[in-house]
């Protein structure tokens, strides 16, 4: 079923150009939107880095709409919406598809993740012949989880495999051994034809070796590798170098 070179459900993302209204205003002025032509996407995993401010939540979230998600997360049958601030992004974006449709699919937002909660618990709480939602996410309602045991709920449950999955920033609540446990999880789902679009801030995510990461600087998206990303070469001289890095962090703040 893997797809030869190109997104195993997703293959790419173009920008419709000549259909922006103006570049100078959001979420179009972002020097990753400006310089967006076409984003091809590996079929396992894709990842998206960059600082903040660099427009991935923003890229993510237009991905994630375009593809009939929830600007807030969850699988394309959440309707719930706490607050409408999702760009118009999603309307400029053309999405090239594979023949494969995956028969799973979820929107993962780290920080919309309590309203996701909070609607599953309010949709388990309605009469219902129906099963009971967050069966499917372990059984426990996520709020009555610390927030990395409730993220990671949704991870091992609700992530059935044969999906295509938009993660925003999932390490958030996750410590680095869940992180890599994490890790595993993706490449258990990757094998059960499972295509991942992660943005991240974490090294050890961005290590899973059959990938694609893309970067977003303020001259817009280039490919790199791991151990190219400033978040892998800060964390690297970090480690192992600390004690003469914190003098000359506190040298300039003082």
């Amino acid at each position: 079923m893997r797809s030869n070179g190109q997104g195993l459900y997703l293959r790419s993302a173009s920008l419709l150009r000549e259909a922006v209204p103006s570049f100078n205003s959001y979420p179009f002025h972002l020097k990753a939107v400006q310089n967006l032509d076409t984003l091809v996407f590996h079929p396992k995993v894709t990842y998206i880095v960059g600082e903040n401010g660099m427009g991935k939540s923003t890229l993510m979230e237009a991905l994630a709409v375009a593809l009939g998600f929830n600007p807030e997360g969850g699988t394309a049958n959440f309707t719930f919406s706490t607050a409408a601030t999702h760009s118009e992004l999603h309307q400029y974006l053309r999405l090239s598809k594979s023949v494969y449709k995956p028969r799973d699919g979820f929107f993962f937002r780290a920080e919309s993740y309590y309203n996701l909660a909070t609607s599953i618990d309010e949709l388990d709480s309605e009469p219902s012949t129906a099963p009971r939602i967050i069966d499917s996410y372990g059984g426990t309602s996520l709020h009555r989880q610390s927030h990395g045991e409730s993220f990671f709920s949704a991870f091992l449950h609700r992530f059935r495999g044969n999906g295509l999955y938009i993660m925003d920033e999932p390490e958030a609540a996750l410590s680095p051994f869940r992180q890599m446990a994490m890790l595993s999880r993706i490449h258990q789902l990757a094998g059960q034809n499972s295509q991942f679009i992660i943005s991240t801030h974490s090294p050890i995510l961005m290590a899973y070796p059959d990938s694609v990461i893309y970067q977003l600087t303020p001259e817009g998206i280039e490919r790199t590798n791991l151990e190219d990303t400033e978040h892998y070469i800060l964390m690297k001289q970090f480690v192992n170098n600390r004690e003469r890095m914190l003098r000359e962090l506190f040298a300039d703040e003082e």
